[in-house]
């Protein structure tokens, strides 16, 4: 079919050529010789347009230009037609447009501007020379990511490839524990076509490298792109690799096709260092390992790992920097150095990539050669510690090409590839299939279905560190939270000294704005001890109980005080929960431990050190019982009565509405996300608590103040909406018909209550 359409083409392009073309040269001859004669003037005292006359010869001229053109076009079709079709192909000279930059490999590079024939369109026809990158295949990206700043770091990188991307994807990170907790939890939530991912362990890897000096800030983990040829699976074949501090500004699909200019022994694509530190005049005795000219870069590198493997890559790479580090005793630039080191002795490996693929922001570097305007631009990459603060003539646009990306919404990149078959999502699937049974008529259709959304999280978005005490009593206070209440996370941190796990309901842009709110903050930074999991806004609902859920999940403590982040608990509370957890024997009982709620509508209040001063101020009227006056019931089977006086925990009874604030074990059951914004989400978690048989004992010295607040826009909703309040009591019937039917007779005390009351 190949050969019949190229045969077509060539006869069509022959008759053209030997009939077609000599006529519309004469054609265009004779309508400049007309066009010329009319313009002589009739005699010499007719005045002839200075103007006319200049337009004419500019015509001429470019009449002649464009006939000469015509003609060195018919010859090279001539020519062309002369040669077979493999010699045609191979020594026609292409064209060059414009201003391209070209690429110098050491051994056979072409010097083409890859991603300008990567992104040439198609005519659509069968004859149509077809692109580089078949339209769905499957681009390898491998990453090493360790910590919490670099999962945090990535996820700009991959926001960044998502946006240009038209190819399916296939990250392969190399993670350690803790990276591979946050990313995958974050791509199982992300929930983005025709995107997979694998981890691999890093800690497994650290035994291949650990042999190796390293005085890189990246330590360990800055040398395991060397083994990437053993860590990924055998049949992959080629793999682009990528620094975590890198930006795309193109589709990926353009650099994956540069792997088809690689020739005879090439395995590597590198762009040369921008800076001097390989030429070694840095600084005075400054010594770099050894590299051919300025060196490469390892930000960005095009691995083909099956030819690697076939050259005895391990081998290679381990004898070069064991002989290398006789003399040298260290890296100083991680694998950078290794790489450059083996580059040196075997020139051939490498295809040297164009600069745009890898503009290297550092202090001092020569990285505004490789751009002359904003489409020139591929990749940038922040390789200096000082990042965003790097010195650099046009470092604004780069910096606020990074912040777009930054507070770009990740959820605009679930985007279907149509025409690419993708791998069955069996949780998505699912979910489709729910959405799809729900009737889009009924007036509570968005309640229902906000109970299904899949909310993009972010765990761990700050580092976390914390080993639970060794007594088994230790305690974690979970809360949730929006932007409107960042306030008070410095004074929570203030009163309790334990271990904190925060669910925050952002915006990307709104997490930047959190990130540099903690950052700046000397309190939040000093704690080590505070988890905060971004769960990214989607929806017209605030997701209350996911939200709880999605930090009581992230508790490595054997217990949670389950609090709400406008409640300050008293002084020592911490302490106090863990001394009633051996007192009141819950390793072995179920209990749910209340601590007694009150309120203070003073927005600066003198913080009751002790429960002698806290009852002062109940009775001068600085402080009340919470809720009192709009909603009675949420608090009173707590019998602040009883406990002004009591000196020992004391047992009450559920009542109907009852929403205590509660210490409980780990294991305890979830929020109902049914329950979204305001009402009913903590009474039906109480309920729950009460069906599965926990005691509620008050303890008679502890107690938490909510401090006030505008009151939240879900509240408001609550109270102007009619629509919102039929809705409200409708999922709150039935969620009593579940519990009925889970829990059997003891149940039906929850219906009887409701219809008393």
């Amino acid at each position: 079919m190949l050969g019949m359409c190229r045969g077509r083409r060539k006869f069509l392009l022959a008759t053209f050529a030997v009939l077609f073309v000599p006529a519309l040269t004469w054609l265009y001859l004779s309508a400049a010789s007309f066009h010329a004669v009319r313009s002589i003037p009739l005699s010499p005292l007719e005045p002839q347009s200075a103007t006319a006359s200049s337009a004419g010869v500019r015509d001429r001229l470019a009449l002649e230009v464009r006939v000469r053109e015509v003609e060195e076009e018919n010859q090279a079709l001539r020519w062309e037609l002369s040669q077979p079709p493999r010699a045609a192909a191979r020594l026609r000279p292409r064209p060059r447009h414009g201003n391209q930059s070209r690429t110098y490999s050491t051994e056979e590079g072409t010097g083409d501007n890859e991603g300008q024939r990567a992104g040439a369109p198609g005519n659509g026809s069968d004859c149509a020379q077809q692109p580089p990158v078949d339209k769905c295949e499957t681009i390898h990206v491998a990453i090493v990511c360790a910590g919490y700043n670099a999962s945090r770091d990535v996820v700009t990188l991959v926001k960044s490839v998502l946006f240009h991307r038209r190819n399916p994807l296939h990250f392969h990170f190399i993670t350690d524990s803790i990276a591979r907790q946050i990313l995958a939890s974050l791509f199982h939530t992300w929930m983005v076509p025709a995107v997979r991912v694998d981890f691999y362990d890093a800690d497994e890897l650290k035994s291949e490298v650990s042999w190796i000096p390293n005085k890189h800030y990246s330590g360990i983990y800055g040398l395991m792109k060397l083994v990437l040829t053993k860590t990924l699976p055998p049949d992959l074949q080629r793999v682009i690799v990528l620094d975590t501090d890198i930006t795309f500004a193109t589709d990926i699909a353009e650099l994956w096709a540069v792997f088809h200019k690689f020739k005879g022994q090439q395995v590597l694509g590198l762009v040369e260092n921008q800076s001097d530190w390989y030429l070694g005049n840095l600084w005075k005795n400054h010594r770099p390992w050894p590299a051919l000219g300025r060196g490469f870069n390892t930000g960005v590198i095009l691995l083909l790992l099956d030819r690697l493997r076939k050259l005895r890559w391990e081998q290679t790479w381990r004898l070069t920097a064991e002989r290398e580090l006789m003399s040298m005793l260290s890296t100083s630039l991680a694998d950078q150095d290794i790489f450059n080191a083996v580059i040196k002795q075997n020139p051939f490996l490498v295809y040297q990539l164009p600069c745009f693929w890898n503009v290297q922001l550092s202090d001092h570097t020569r990285s505004e050669k490789c751009y002359k305007d904003v489409s020139d631009l591929k990749v940038i990459h922040w390789n200096s510690p000082k990042k965003l603060r790097v010195k650099n003539k046009h470092v604004e646009f780069f910096r606020n090409l990074y912040l777009t990306f930054l507070e770009y919404d990740g959820n605009l990149l679930r985007r279907e590839l149509f025409g690419c078959p993708s791998e069955t999502d069996h949780n998505s699937e699912r979910l489709q299939k729910t959405l799809s049974e729900l009737d889009e008529d009924d007036p509570c259709y968005e309640f229902r279905r906000e109970r299904f959304t899949v909310h993009r999280t972010h765990l761990y978005f700050l580092h976390y560190e914390h080993e639970p005490a060794a007594d088994r009593t230790d305690v974690t206070l979970v809360a949730q939270l929006s932007m409107d209440r960042l306030q008070m996370l410095e004074a929570i941190c203030k009163h309790w000294e334990g271990p904190v796990s925060l669910a925050l309901y952002l915006s990307d842009a709104e997490a930047q704005q959190f990130l540099r709110y903690a950052q700046g903050s000397e309190v939040l930074m000093g704690r080590g001890n505070v988890g905060y999991h971004i769960v990214y806004k989607e929806g017209q609902f605030y997701p209350v109980n996911l939200l709880r859920n999605v930090a009581m999940k992230q508790v490595n403590t054997p217990y949670v005080f389950l609090s709400d982040i406008d409640f300050l608990p008293m002084y020592g509370l911490y302490e106090y929960l863990r001394k009633s957890v051996v007192q009141l024997d819950m390793a072995n009982t179920k209990k749910a431990l209340v601590v007694p709620a009150f309120e203070t509508l003073r927005y600066r209040l003198s913080y009751p050190k002790s429960k002698a001063e806290l009852l002062s101020q109940l009775d001068m009227g600085t402080l009340f019982t919470f809720r009192y006056h709009v909603w009675t019931k949420g608090h009173a089977p707590t019998n602040f009565a009883k406990w002004r006086t009591a000196t020992t925990p004391y047992r009450v009874q559920w009542e109907a509405d009852f929403e205590p604030y509660v210490m409980v074990r780990r294991d305890s059951p979830e929020y109902d996300r049914r329950f979204v914004g305001f009402g009913w989400n903590k009474v039906a978690h109480v309920m729950e608590l009460d069906a599965q048989e926990y005691e509620f004992v008050v303890l008679p010295n502890a107690y938490m103040i909510h401090m006030p607040h505008a009151p939240s826009f879900d509240i408001t909703k609550f109270r102007s909406n009619k629509q919102y309040r039929v809705c409200l009591r409708t999922l709150k019937e039935e969620f009593q018909q579940n519990m009925s039917r889970r829990y059997g007779f003891a149940a039906l005390k929850y219906m009887t209550a409701e219809n008393s009351g």
